[in-house]
């Protein structure tokens, strides 16, 4: 606490001078006409491309979404998770490096993307891949206005996999053995008696989806206040909400897993005389997640349903033979009896088991609490200098996360059978382990990340006539310091920013930073990132000023380079690293032998930075009085000097394979471009009494590797000139036909037999190696899409939301689909290869061997990821205001119900729709009211 203490107070005693602040917003009655770029706010009308915003505000009164980013694909164009898929961006609440998921959208007034690399430079280097700028509400009324909501969401899942029960098991691994060469394991007697489910004890057939294990449904409750107001020299804002959500499991522990989160914010504006104001945000958030120790979902995907020494989780005590006093008394001493009614089964060699854990293991606690504050002020220096303003931020957070877990062991039982006159009894128990309830509380997985942030700048804001000159001066740094690691996480640089319009007609804007990191070597640490901007709005020309149809059309284009350490994985990648290897020379004793350290790694004083090199032109426009407003931006983005080890530079001699040593240094060699399209429209028309709205966002894609450190021996293995997301893998041929056609055909390995897929063998050495790995499809799709539409009519509003992506592929390569060795089996081997079914076969033969032969890369298990989803659909109602007339308490109530994720339409829906080891995908239907008071 003492430190905290300590910042805070080290940064109020700095604010005047500080070295840094992000422009705050200036409250307007619209907050769609001012719109929060970097270190500033401008007019919309002003944007010089590139950028992209969604007013939450607007937008949560007919979308309720618990995820601050959630169906913003389907509202901003070039944005799919990243920002022209250039990587992770950036993100800032308040200006400030923080988690998206820490803010709600409740809290939200304003989402901006910036997108291009004239909106991100002033920034920095972290800020090269793009910016999501998260703006939280503030107190602009006079008075206090409150408002409640709740809501109540029910999840569905969507599908389970489908695994094959015990009978059908234990005849495939027959079949798998045989095909092996080896001898069964299951006799016919044994898969009789599981396939008459007779005795489901005795002969167990394990199913986790059972409806005796899962629920069929689970609910989330959250509760939200807002409170706002103040009057003429202070306004406030504050959110407090509480959430709840359950989980599936229907027994044991399971049956207590929850995720519980509190938050509570608070954002005050201050005026305390006529040329200073300022303000202070400050959240805290609870986070706590309890879940039992079973790992459940993930032995789903592993554990069959039965085996050879078959386990049986759940034993009944009235099997046991009423004479046999010892098995009765050891199961009675088991701290671990289910309902009184069971024990828990257990083998030699599954001594633990997940359905026991989830009765027996305990449970652990995740725990997380953010603290997070920042404050600035404002100081208006008209009086020296007319348009001068000086701007302070000072913050500081803190986030801690730890698990506490309660860690039991637990025995249990391997039941012995014998049938008496056809009734299955239990004659003899075998007791593996001990039960061990220790009731000490676990303390494991403790992080802690402290982050500081200090800026100023000076602003200079004029007029004169259709002249106007926009200057901002700034100083911005701020670090994050985590447990464990040895270099914080650093960012600081100076910005300049330039910008003229001529009548709102012609822009200029010239943005630079300087910036540096301490992950280069001395003097090579310093760089300035450009960037120009130009800007000419056609509307008023003369050839369009008297054009009634054209509202407004802009055209914008800007160029520049931004330098970036994002890709610099970590720190002295430019010097020299020496390890101690163990080998048989050298001069270094250690442990009674001679030994020398081995270079991993040579050294490069030179390494720079990497640079984002752009073009970006865009057009923006408005017609027919706002009926159709569009946005569209043509991109092209180099990142050059990427580093690697460039071995092609190099002699051969720089580097060995045994010992292991390399003298190769790390170099900025690899290039990439991506190039694209991105659009943003939306379509406002009236009919009578529905007021309708139309939006698309879209963006094509390309990217391609222009450089790369390779030295290949064939052109099909070359990434230089192929796309950044190629996947690569073999060219299938089908199955192997027969003995003949395996002996005459190249393959992987000797091991080699009908019904193993059979690969191109592209350099026809007759062997099947990485040398015949060929691009089979792209990990990305190159096209994505979103539309959302809006009807209101009287009192309704109907809201919908969908987004598409077209073009990418995938690889069905989860547990479910590459089954080989003692893995479990699902309803894809059903139509494996077999010589009855050769020619019908869509699955290779079962193996118990390792996957080296068929589950490997390669276009049979390609498939395409191209699939439109119903994202949202809500219809709310805003209850008549002649109903709050008067002196009401209430002002106003609003009724909402919704659904998300409710549809996909792909040709791989069910794989797609599918989760193999995890908990499965689902659907919410949500029921909400809000009230304003």
């Amino acid at each position: 606490m003492k430190h905290i203490i300590k910042n805070i107070a080290l940064g109020a005693a700095l604010l005047p001078v500080a070295a840094v602040a992000q422009t705050e917003k200036e409250y307007t009655d619209s907050v769609a006409s001012q719109v929060n770029v970097a270190f500033r706010t401008v007019n919309e009308a002003d944007l010089m491309g590139g950028v992209s915003t969604v007013n939450m505000i607007e937008q949560a009164k007919k979308d309720y979404t618990t995820y601050s980013l959630d169906g913003m694909d389907a509202l901003v164009g070039g944005y799919n998770g990243q920002l022209w898929n250039q990587g992770e961006a950036l993100v800032l609440v308040d200006g400030v490096p923080r988690d998206a998921n820490n803010v709600l959208p409740t809290e939200i007034e304003q989402i901006t993307f910036l997108k291009a690399a004239s909106a991100v430079v002033l920034y920095g280097s972290r800020a090269a891949k793009g910016v999501i700028l998260i703006t939280t509400k503030h107190g602009r009324n006079d008075g206090l206005n409150v408002s409640v909501r709740g809501n109540a969401s029910l999840y569905v899942p969507k599908s389970y996999p489908k695994y094959l029960g015990s009978a059908a098991y234990m005849e495939l691994y027959n079949e798998a053995l045989q095909n092996d060469g080896k001898a069964a394991v299951y006799s016919e007697d044994d898969i009789y008696h599981y396939a008459s489910n007779e005795n489901p004890y005795r002969y167990p057939n394990i199913n986790f989806f059972d409806s005796q294990y899962i629920k069929k449904t689970y609910q989330r409750y959250d509760g939200t206040a807002e409170f706002s107001g103040g009057g003429r020299l202070a306004h406030f804002y504050a959110n407090i909400g509480l959430s709840n959500v359950g989980s599936l499991m229907n027994f044991g522990e399971g049956k207590n897993n929850h995720t519980t989160r509190l938050n509570v914010r608070g954002n005050i504006d201050l005026r305390l005389n006529d040329w200073i104001d300022g303000y202070v945000n400050a959240n805290a958030t609870f986070y706590d997640a309890r879940n039992d120790n079973s790992n459940f979902w993930s032995e789903s995907a592993t554990m069959r349903p039965t085996s050879q020494y078959p386990l049986v989780p759940f034993i009944p005590i009235s099997y046991v033979e009423e004479a046999d006093a010892v098995t009765l008394k050891t199961i009675q001493n088991s701290n671990y009896i289910i309902d009184g009614k069971y024990f828990l089964g257990g083998t030699q060699s599954q001594q633990t088991n997940p359905f026991a854990a989830m009765y027996a293991a305990g449970y652990n606690k995740y725990t997380s609490r953010q603290m997070q504050f920042d404050m600035g002020m404002n100081f208006d220096l008209n009086s020296l200098v007319k348009g001068l303003k000086l701007k302070t931020k000072f913050a500081v957070d803190y986030h801690t996360q730890y698990n506490t877990s309660i860690n039991n062991e637990y025995a249990v039982y391997e039941a012995k059978w014998n049938n008496y006159s056809g009734q299955d009894l239990i004659t003899s128990i075998t007791k593996y382990g001990t039960d061990k309830r220790t009731g000490t509380q676990n303390l494991s997985n403790s992080h802690d990340k402290q982050f500081i942030l200090m800026q100023a700048q000076l602003d200079y804001d004029r007029s004169f006539g259709d002249h106007n000159l926009n200057a901002t001066l700034l100083a911005h740094g701020y670090q994050i310091s985590e447990d464990g690691k040895y270099h914080r996480t650093s960012n600081a640089n100076l910005g300049l920013q330039l910008a003229y319009n001529y009548a709102h007609t012609y822009y200029a804007d010239l943005s630079m930073a300087a910036i540096h990191s301490a992950k280069l070597a001395e003097g090579h640490r310093e760089a300035i990132s450009p960037v120009v901007s130009l800007g000419w709005r056609l509307k008023n020309e003369s050839f369009l000023r008297n054009v009634k149809a054209v509202d407004d059309l802009k055209l914008t284009a800007s160029y520049g380079i931004i330098n970036q350490d994002l890709d610099i994985e970590k720190y002295y990648m430019y010097d020299y690293v020496f390890t101690a290897t163990g080998t048989w020379w050298g001069w270094n004793e250690v442990a009674n032998s001679m030994q020398t350290s081995d270079s991993q790694q040579g050294s490069n004083y030179n390494l720079g930075f990497i640079k984002r090199k752009e073009f970006r032109a865009g057009l923006t426009g408005s017609l027919w009085e706002g009926a159709l407003k569009f946005d569209a931006n043509f991109f092209t983005t180099s990142t050059n000097g990427l580093l690697t080890t460039a071995s092609t530079i190099y002699p051969s001699y720089f580097q060995t394979y045994w010992p292991v040593s390399t003298f190769l240094a790390n170099t900025n060699y690899n290039n990439q471009r991506r190039t694209g399209v991105d659009l943003t429209l939306n379509v406002h028309q009236k009919f009578g009494e529905f007021d309708t709205n139309f939006g698309v966002s879209a963006m094509y894609y390309t990217s391609k590797n222009t450089k790369w450190d390779e030295n290949v021996e064939y052109d099909w293995l070359k990434a230089e000139g192929q796309s950044i997301e190629a996947m690569r893998g073999y060219e299938c041929l089908g199955f192997f036909k027969d003995a003949d056609d395996v002996a005459n055909s190249a393959k992987i390995n000797n091991n080699t037999k009908p019904g193993d897929l059979k690969y191109k063998d592209q350099n026809g050495d007759g062997i099947i190696d990485s040398k015949d790995q060929v691009v089979i499809g792209k990990w990305t799709a190159p096209f994505q899409m979103g539309v959302h539409f809006t009807v209101k009519y009287k009192d309704f509003t109907l809201f919908a939301q969908g987004s598409g992506t077209f073009g990418g592929n995938g690889l069905k390569n989860g547990k479910d689909t590459w089954v080989y060795g003692d893995g479990k089996y699902s309803d894809v081997v059903l139509n494996r290869w077999t010589p009855e079914t050769a020619s019908t076969a869509t699955y290779p033969r079962l193996t118990t061997e390792s996957g080296d032969l068929n589950f490997v890369a390669s276009d049979f298990w390609k498939y395409s990821t191209s699939a439109f989803r119903l994202n949202k659909v809500q219809l709310t109602y805003d209850l008549p205001q002649s109903i709050f007339a008067g002196d009401s308490f209430v002002k106003g109530v609003s009724v909402y119900v919704s659904g998300s994720n409710l549809l996909t339409i792909a040709k791989e829906r069910k794989y797609m729709e599918l989760n193999v080891g995890t908990a499965p995908q689902t659907r919410m239907y949500n029921l909400g009211v809000k009230v304003n008071l």
